[in-house]
This record gives C-alpha cells, sequence and structure tokens, in this order.
C-alpha cells in the first residue's frame, strides 16, 4: 500500500481529464507563499482541487444555464453557480475580475476599430504596405551592393564575386646538402 498522499493525489493517467499545467500552479503558489517549500504531493493536490472546483463551478453553471433555456453559459450563469454551491463569498471578488476582463476587452475593441477610424480603404492601406516593402528591399539591395564594393576594394573577393583564394609566399628551397646530420 502506497503513502497516504499518493493516494489523495495518485499519479496522472491517460483517462484523466484535462487538468491546469502545473506550471501555472506552481507560480502561484510561489507568488502567494514564496517563503514556504511546498511539497510535490502537496502541489499535485493543490492542482487536483484546483481543476475539481473548476469541474465543480462549470458543471453548477451549466445547470443554471440549462435551467434559464440558454445554449452558452455566461458570467451570470457562473456567479450564481457560486451563490448556490455556497461560495458567496467568491462572488464580489469574481464580479471585480468580470469587471476587469469587460474593461480589457473593450479597450481591445476600440484598438482594433483604430484602423477603421483612420477612414483608409483597405485597399490604399495594402498598396502603401507594398510601396513600405518595395522602399525596404530597395535599401536592402543598396545596402549589399556597398558591402560588396567594400569586400572588392579590400581585395576579400574577385571581380566574380568569388572570395580570393590565399596563397602563401614563395620561400626559396634550400639544399639538402647543407643539412649536417652527423
Amino acid at each position: 500500500m502506497g503513502s497516504p498522499e499518493r493516494e489523495l493525489c495518485p499519479p496522472p493517467s491517460e483517462e484523466d481529464e484535462l487538468t491546469l499545467p502545473r506550471a501555472s500552479i506552481n507560480k502561484m503558489i510561489k507568488e502567494l507563499v514564496p517563503s514556504v517549500r511546498v511539497a510535490f504531493e502537496s502541489r499535485e493536490l493543490i492542482l487536483n482541487c484546483c481543476t475539481e472546483f473548476i469541474h465543480l463551478i462549470s458543471s453548477e453553471a451549466n445547470e443554471v444555464c440549462n435551467q434559464s433555456n440558454k445554449k452558452t453559459i455566461n458570467a451570470e450563469h457562473v456567479l450564481t453557480a457560486l451563490d448556490k454551491l455556497g461560495f458567496s463569498d467568491y462572488t464580489v471578488e469574481a464580479e471585480a475580475v468580470l469587471k476587469d476582463c469587460k474593461a480589457v476587452a473593450a479597450k481591445r475593441r476600440r484598438q482594433s476599430t483604430r484602423l477603421e477610424n483612420l477612414g483608409i480603404p483597405e485597399e490604399e492601406l495594402l498598396r502603401q504596405q507594398q510601396e513600405l516593402f518595395a522602399k525596404a528591399r530597395e535599401e536592402q539591395a543598396k545596402q549589399e551592393q556597398q558591402q560588396w564594393l567594400l569586400l572588392q576594394q579590400q581585395g576579400l573577393v574577385g571581380p566574380e564575386g568569388a572570395p580570393q583564394t590565399y596563397i602563401p609566399p614563395l620561400v626559396p628551397k634550400q639544399d639538402d646538402e647543407d643539412d649536417d646530420y652527423s
């Protein structure tokens, strides 16, 4: 029989449902209790508890959604599920997070419409983009040409663009008779 910690949080099997990323859970643990070491089994237990909590809330929110004859779970369904399951203490914080999410979504929508608010047709924007690309290609070609000319002036490349081969200077060979091997 294994340790009690292993029974509480068995090792993951391929049959398991999706879980939260371990790295995210580890990061949250470090942020919340930076001076405390948390054992592997405890981290796994926290991961399983978080996954189960999400499953519980989403199942209840789904029931609330079905009772109101809707096909999409919305934030109000989740808040009602929190309340029904006895987690009403979390609703204030959840509503604050919802408000923040709505603000971020609104900001994204405003940013995505900036292009539309320019008043320039998409075809014109594409034409301007192509001009910028062409200018960038010309500039790159000029730089490459200047670099090639510089290398050619320095003698590092031949006129055809091939690298020059290094030929060592010839040193006159001495006669073997001069060597005294006796």
